[in-house]
């Protein structure tokens, strides 16, 4: 008889909800992920707000962003890089696993995550007075969700190649060099020249003017420009990716 255990459906369901599970129960990874963003968007866009609505409704679009990085980094570079090392990775790779279930659970988990700490980034942002047409919202949403998978392809390639105190070393730079780079701190404009320039090749600089653009606010570039150039980056990062994962013996 088939039952849900049995169908790959239920597997890569099952797996998810284990992995949710597992990083709930850890604090020091969840809390920080979660809250960080919120505790910045809150004290940066609405305590030491002097702009208004609009300036919180700007730093909402960026900050979004911010707040999908880090599950997506820490938990696929840093957490990969602790279960190769432990083992965990070859075991399931020796199960009866579906392929692809274990990366599946790690994006839907960081997702989840990534929804956690936007939802109390919204909430501050509708207390700051940021007010949008449902329209808007759907699209700022769904921006700021699709933002995971970038970040989780460059966190796996990480975790496949690197000891766990390198991942998180590495995870920790790339964290902050995206949220700079990418003007989800401040505007892209008040950075050198240099840096911006710089900022052409990092997935949070297009997912920060698609978000800007989500809220009315002019892009730097075409709309197709950006997302031409995302889609790119996106895919020389699940091309690390899955190169990491089948070279790496585990």
């Amino acid at each position: 008889m088939e039952t849900a255990l049995a169908s790959p459906l239920g597997v890569f369901g099952r797996e998810s909800v284990a992995e949710l599970r597992k990083s709930l129960r850890l604090p020091q990874f969840a809390l920080p992920t979660i809250i960080t963003p919120a505790m910045f968007y809150g004290l940066f866009a609405i305590a030491l707000n002097k702009g208004g609505p609009a300036a919180a409704a700007y730093s909402l679009a960026t900050f979004g962003v911010f707040a999908a990085t880090g599950p997506a980094l820490f938990g696929f570079g840093a957490g990969v890089a602790v279960e190769r090392e432990s083992g965990l990775i070859e075991l399931k790779r020796v199960s009866p696993l579906p392929a692809g279930a274990y990366v599946f659970a790690k994006l839907v988990s960081a997702g989840a995550m990534a929804a956690m700490a936007l939802v109390l980034i919204y909430a501050l942002a509708l207390f700051g007075g940021v007010r949008l047409p449902p329209e808007q919202w759907a699209l700022l949403v769904l921006v700021h969700l699709l933002a995971v998978v970038p970040f989780a392809l460059f966190g796996f390639a990480i975790g496949m190649r690197m000891g766990s105190k390198g991942a998180i070393a590495a995870a920790n730079a790339l964290y902050l060099g995206f949220a700079i780079l990418g003007g989800l701190w401040m505007p892209i404009f008040l950075l050198p020249a240099w840096m911006q320039h710089l900022a052409w090749i990092t997935p949070s600089f297009h997912l920060g003017q698609l978000a800007l653009a989500a809220t009315g606010v002019p892009s730097q570039a075409a709309i197709l420009l950006h997302l031409a150039t995302l889609i790119l980056i996106t895919a020389a990062a699940g091309w690390l990716a899955v190169r990491g994962w089948r070279r790496s013996p585990a």
